[in-house]
């Protein structure tokens, strides 16, 4: 079944400048090491152990800024750290991504060292509750939800702390870019009226019970034969004996929406699979259906909620359009104040070591 919540990708400026990555780690080598950029160490394998040349090789300088060495453990560090998803891109222009960030990290940081700027805890929390609250979701949902992606709450909350040091360097330097007016907010609205449009939604619970193939002798007509006979039982249950939908559903398990009593939320038309949705959208408020097939089982669904199709207001929408229009705005000036720290830094690679041009895009 579709699940109608689906989760956007993290919107801090940070990410939007510099993409999906893990939070840069401070090591021993980032602080005192100063090597000269167009003398690499020569590695004479021959004269010593293997181990030794790895070493060697990991601590082999990838590329200095304003004299201070990045090195490739510190970038391979990071590269392991990606989400899995990440990573099944071409490795070196995963790397490349990965040393650009670190790059303008270090440049971020002398930046703002200079500009003395500081970073609050109550700053960074704002964000975070901002962002978590974004996706309709606790603190404690939104960790398990990246742990299922494969990142780390940790890491990404140092991503927003690094957004929100971008955002007061950029507002620092083109603060009066950043103003967005009512009549900015309000051609916004006129022009994307449809984006403040509410269809028609139910909210619905349902009990799903699934033919159970996990015995690959199983016959599967016997299995959805006995998968519909337990159906039709609980339904029996709630509508004859008046048992507690939710407790059901619970017991049944198996499901993502089970633990929550079945609660699926409200979703609009289309979000569901076609059997499913036809039926949702035709029961009353706490009505119950019969026994509904779909490819995933066998489903009784209960409405639970209705809301009619609606179209917010521009005071409705106005505070929300002018923080998007800003987050926008402050995305746009951070790239080009990226790109003008880079432009204005001594970043030396070795020899051999400088990117490639990124190719232009099709």
């Amino acid at each position: 079944m579709k699940r109608y919540l689906t989760i956007s990708v993290f919107l801090t400026v940070f990410v939007m400048v510099f993409g999906l990555s893990c939070r840069q780690k401070p090591s021993a080598e980032t602080e005192t090491e100063r090597a000269e950029p167009n003398a690499p160490a020569q590695i004479d394998t021959k004269a010593v152990e293997p181990k030794q040349v790895a070493k060697a090789a990991a601590d082999e300088v990838a590329v200095t800024v304003d004299g201070v060495a990045i090195t490739e453990k510190e970038i391979e560090a990071e590269i392991k750290q990606l989400p899995p998803a990440y990573l099944q891109q071409n490795k070196e222009r995963v790397r490349q991504r990965v040393l650009d960030r670190m790059i303008a990290m270090r440049l971020i940081d002398e930046k703002s060292k200079a500009a003395q700027i500081t970073i609050t805890e109550e700053d960074v929390r704002a964000q975070v509750n901002e962002r978590v609250a974004q996706q309709g979701m606790s603190v404690e949902e939104f960790k398990k939800m990246l742990q299922s992606r494969g990142m780390n709450y940790d890491e990404w909350e140092q991503q927003i702390r690094w957004g929100v040091k971008l955002g007061k360097l950029v507002e620092a330097e083109f603060g009066d870019q950043l103003n967005i007016t009512e009549n900015d907010a309000n051609s916004f609205y006129t022009a994307n009226i449809k984006r403040f449009e509410t269809p028609e939604q139910v909210r619905a619970s349902h009990i799903l019970i699934k033919p159970d193939t996990t015995d690959p002798n199983v016959d599967p007509n016997e299995a959805k034969a006995k998968a519909l006979a337990k159906a039709q039982d609980l339904l029996k249950q709630v509508k004859e004996e008046g048992a507690d939908f939710a407790a059901l559903a619970k017991a049944t398990g198996g499901y993502p929406s089970a633990p929550k009593g079945g609660d699926l939320g409200f979703f609009d038309k289309g979000r569901m699979v076609p059997a499913f949705d036809k039926v949702a959208f035709t029961l009353k408020v706490n009505e119950v259906s019969d026994v509904v097939q779909t490819q995933f089982g066998y489903h009784i669904i209960k409405v639970t909620d209705k809301k009619e199709a609606s179209v917010k207001t521009f005071e409705q929408a106005k505070d929300e359009i002018i923080k998007t229009l800003k987050r926008r705005k402050q995305g746009e000036l951070s790239q080009k104040y990226v790109a003008s720290l880079k432009a204005q830094a001594n970043i030396v690679y070795p020899p051999g070591k400088k990117p490639l041009p990124t190719p232009p895009r099709q």
